[in-house]
């Protein structure tokens, strides 16, 4: 079955100024990252803190500017464009925030925080219509109608995040960026959530792009895995294949230290990943990820390791796992 690209990134590059003392530094936040996400699917971004997930997804909407490198929406080249030219795209682009509080508007009640999109497009003819639309919205995500007056100190943190999703879907957008959108729920409502992505990922042909450090939810909600090193992509595959075998080393450690629930299973001997992340200013040369790499050889150091294909996944390793 063929797949519809939505979206592509070719070569996309973010680089950050920094100062320190007298000197001017560079952090090296994404670097030459290729990727393709296509119509209907949920692709995780997963890594460590600090790999340059959240950035990317910024970079894919144009929420950041690139250093360099081109990002195509539907076939075009959205980067190249002014911003009018870019307004009618950047509705079928939409956020949720890991945050729910900090991304809401504390003096706006919560029909006027749903509602904004929607007046900012003109997509209501009047007051009584756009009213309409918004408890739609409300019903859609599980919002109590009789709620739309209060704030948002005046709702849970599983609700404000409902909230902030009724937000993201209120324009009918195709794509949607999931910033760390459970990571700062409790276990108990971040299942909810999670099922309320999906089921509006069915209802509106939605597109994800997931960015999570957590593993577990990743491979309940995803179709495809992007695991990310120091602004670098390792691996690239279909859930259920990457977390059966892991072709790129980095991959196999953060598997590795998924918990286990079964306790028949924690006294199971595994390869701890020593070392501190290298410094995004003064990134490893070859290899970004050699420096912690037990597997590592001297070509490591040498060259950027290519990228190879195995079955359906792309791996960016010397040496991958057999």
């Amino acid at each position: 079955m063929t797949q519809n690209v939505l979206l592509e990134a070719k070569n996309l590059v973010k680089e950050f100024p920094v100062s320190r003392g007298r000197g001017k530094q560079t952090v090296h936040a994404v670097s030459d990252v290729n990727l393709t996400i296509y119509e209907g699917e949920t692709l995780a971004l997963v890594g460590e803190s600090g790999c340059g997930k959240s950035t990317l997804g910024r970079l894919l909407i144009r929420l950041l500017p690139a250093t360099s490198g081109e990002v195509f929406f539907q076939g075009a080249k959205i980067t190249a464009m002014k911003e009018m030219e870019f307004a009618p795209y950047r509705r079928q682009m939409q956020i949720i925030f890991q945050d729910p509080y900090a991304s809401l508007n504390p003096r706006m009640k919560v029909l006027d925080i749903i509602a904004e999109p929607l007046v900012t497009y003109g997509l209501a003819a009047n007051k009584k219509e756009l009213e309409n639309q918004v408890m739609e919205l409300m019903d859609l995500v599980g919002i109590p109608r009789e709620f739309r007056n209060r704030y948002p100190h005046q709702f849970s943190g599983g609700q404000r995040q409902r909230i902030g999703i009724a937000r993201a879907i209120a324009l009918q957008p195709k794509l949607i960026v999931c910033d760390e959108p459970v990571s700062a729920l409790d276990v108990s409502i971040q299942s909810q959530v999670l099922n309320l992505l999906k089921d509006l990922q069915e209802q509106r042909k939605l597109t994800y792009l997931f960015i999570s450090h957590d593993l577990s939810v990743v491979k309940f909600i995803a179709s495809r895995v992007c695991v990310m090193f120091l602004g670098t992509i390792c691996e690239i595959g279909g859930t259920d294949e990457l977390y059966e075998k892991p072709l790129h080393p980095y991959t196999r450690f953060l598997l590795d230290a998924i918990p286990q629930a079964d306790p028949r299973l924690r006294s199971q001997e595994k390869e701890i990943l020593t070392g501190e992340i290298p410094s995004p200013v003064n990134p490893p040369s070859g290899c970004r990820f050699r420096t912690r790499c037990p597997y590592a050889r001297d070509i490591c150091s040498q060259q950027a390791p290519p990228c190879k294909t195995v079955g359906n996944r792309q791996v960016f390793c010397h040496f991958p796992l057999g």
